[in-house]
């Protein structure tokens, strides 16, 4: 009997934690290699799987490559075994599924990594028979010691004599009932310690919550309620929980919220109720504290704003101005001073992108800092350290001191590892390839990343700001111009982005209006040169002349040289070009 091939899905979820691990973190190579084989194979093109397409599309090779004088795919082929092997060995020992490319062929296999039982459980005959008490012969598996051999035999279900069958499952009813009783003695103990030390308590399965403050890993608690008939409220109702469901900043419950829990003991939960609008087919959204009924955002949904294809749009708007650090829910609790140790780094965090600078650089990055030095479970948390320790490296920050691109990457990898369907972990991921240069491997995290959650529009800005400073600037500036229309609360890097997609699709209207939203950040150079730009299109001479002596009494090195910033930054050539030949015109940057 065979084992049946294991399900697409879970191959796909492996191969992404595949590819985030530290084992394949330094070599580019093997993810691109592992990651074609993969997804060729599992869309039905085995049989394209040869060495000349993989040279060719891998390896850039053109249609002239001689496998018998160019040993680049056995090569990488064989170092991407070792690099399975050991994966598997370690940090994926307990994957629930293997992948292997095995000898002689490209085509990668899959397998089921199956735990065997004990030697002792098998019967005379050979077969294993798995007991009713086997709850503790499964103990050794307990402990790391996996067999991953494979394929194994499947394990023999055979049926006990039975008197018995009885008394083992009386044994087996007596022992589950000791495990629950002490379960329930050191959770009694620990509430009663922790009550005495006036430390949190915890909340007991269908009681209400006793916790008077959140740990300090919490996220903000989110709810929905609907109170409203009709296909608008059903497709209002469904387009809430699908943009729930993707941010990472949140917990989202699927269900409403219980009206006989302690208000007084959710200080960050929230609900969204659906409700009944002024007029027929309208829907209003209402989002409230549970504790105590203040109504955070009101927002009527015509039947037109709620019609298909129109629906999704206005709830990303919605959301993106209430889940997010930024939004009006972290807000709320930072002005109440109820905020958990993560979401008060993460408003700390959002502040730095509004303004930045090395004071509030450093503010978040030591609060986010100490989280992890405190063993948070939280991979946005990692997420968000990795980004900022590459602004350390970009901005040359003085802290944290010494900080360079592999930490960023660990950090980076780190966060995919803990969270491999969060957004804000591939975007990080993402951030930190376009700055390595990996261009292709940047937009495709990115692109995961808005995909992982399409309602989130800063997910969609980072998606339109990478494909920009990928030289697609016909494909990434109305993306990232949709997303800067829908939210005006955005960071400045959104400006910056939507300043240079316009500024290269040749639309110098919407490229000096972009540039006059950056005089509101503290001063960069790339900023100030974007205003600069800006200023001469708009024949805002006088402005034009100051930002020119700004930039070159703050950045001196800057003006003597902008080509090396936008080299240093990884910008596309024709990108660099044109913004050395702006400034040249502007009296900024050396002629020769």
């Amino acid at each position: 009997m065979e084992h049946a091939p294991p399900a697409a899905p879970a191959v796909r979820e492996t191969l992404e934690r595949l590819l985030a691990s530290e084992t394949f973190g330094r070599s580019e190579r093997a993810r691109r290699l592992l990651r074609y084989l993969v997804e060729r194979e599992q869309a039905g093109e085995a049989d394209r799987l040869k060495g000349v397409s993989i040279a060719m599309d891998v390896f850039g090779k053109d249609g002239d490559f001689d496998a018998s004088t160019d040993a680049v795919v056995r090569v990488q082929a064989g170092r991407l075994r070792e690099l399975l092997e050991q994966y598997f060995a370690n940090e994926g020992v307990a994957e629930p599924v293997r992948i292997a490319i095995p000898r002689g062929g490209y085509v990668p296999s899959y397998e089921l990594n199956a735990i065997r039982m004990p030697g002792d459980a098998r019967s005379a005959s050979g077969n294993t028979a798995q007991r009713p008490d086997a709850l503790a012969e499964a103990a050794p598996a307990a402990t790391g010691h996996l067999d991953t051999s494979a394929p194994s035999e499947p394990v023999a279900l055979m049926a006990p004599a039975p008197a018995q069958s009885l008394t083992r499952q009386l044994r087996f009813f007596w022992a589950a009932m000791v495990l629950v009783i002490v379960m329930l003695g050191v959770l009694i103990v620990r509430q009663s310690n922790a009550f005495l030390e006036g430390g949190d308590t915890v909340e007991t399965a269908g009681t209400a919550s006793i916790a008077a403050q959140p740990t300090f890993d919490s996220l903000p608690l989110i709810y929905i309620a609907v109170k409203a008939d009709g296909a608008e409220a059903a497709r209002v109702a469904s387009s809430l929980r699908a943009g729930l469901a993707g941010f990472d900043t949140i917990d989202f419950i699927g269900r409403d919220a219980d009206s006989t829990r302690d208000r007084s003991a959710d200080p960050i939960s929230f609900v969204f109720e659906i409700v009944p609008g002024p007029a027929a087919g309208d829907v209003t959204v209402e989002l409230q504290s549970v504790a105590t009924g203040r109504v955070l955002l009101s927002r009527n949904l015509t039947s037109a704003e709620s019609a298909p294809g129109a629906v999704e749009s206005n709830i990303a708007s919605l959301l993106t101005s209430t889940v997010p650090a930024s939004g009006a829910i972290y807000s709320y609790i930072d002005q109440s001073d109820i905020r958990t140790s993560q979401i008060g780094c993460l408003v700390l965090d959002d502040r730095y992108y509004l303004d930045m600078s090395a004071q509030t650089h450093e503010i978040a990055y030591r609060c986010l800092e100490k989280l992890v030095s405190e063993g948070t479970k939280s991979s946005l948390v990692y997420a968000e350290l990795a980004a900022l320790h590459v602004e350390a490296v970009t901005a040359h920050y003085a802290y944290p001191p010494q900080a360079t691109l592999e930490k960023a990457m660990s950090l980076a990898h780190r966060a995919v590892q803990m969270g491999p369907m969060s957004p804000h972990a591939h975007r990080a991921f993402g951030y930190l390839n376009s700055r390595l240069g990996n261009t292709d491997e940047a937009i495709r995290l990115m692109r995961k990343a808005y995909e992982l959650n399409p309602y989130d529009l800063g997910m969609a800005a980072a998606y339109g700001y990478g494909l920009i400073f990928a030289g697609k600037y016909d494909e990434g500036t109305p993306i990232l111009g949709h997303a800067v229309e829908a939210f005006s609360g955005h960071p400045t890097w959104w400006d910056y982005g939507l300043f240079i997609g316009a500024f290269m699709q040749g639309d110098m209207k919407k490229a000096a209006i972009a540039s006059e939203s950056l005089r509101t950040t503290s001063s960069k150079s790339h900023y100030l040169a974007a205003r600069l730009i800006g200023a001469r299109i708009s024949g805002r001479e006088k402005l034009a002349r100051e930002l020119a002596n700004e930039l070159t009494a703050e950045f001196p090195n800057f003006v003597a040289n902008p080509r090396a910033t936008f080299v240093d930054r990884k910008y596309p050539a024709d990108l660099t070009d044109r913004l050395v030949q702006s400034l040249r015109a502007a009296g900024i940057g050396n002629p020769s």
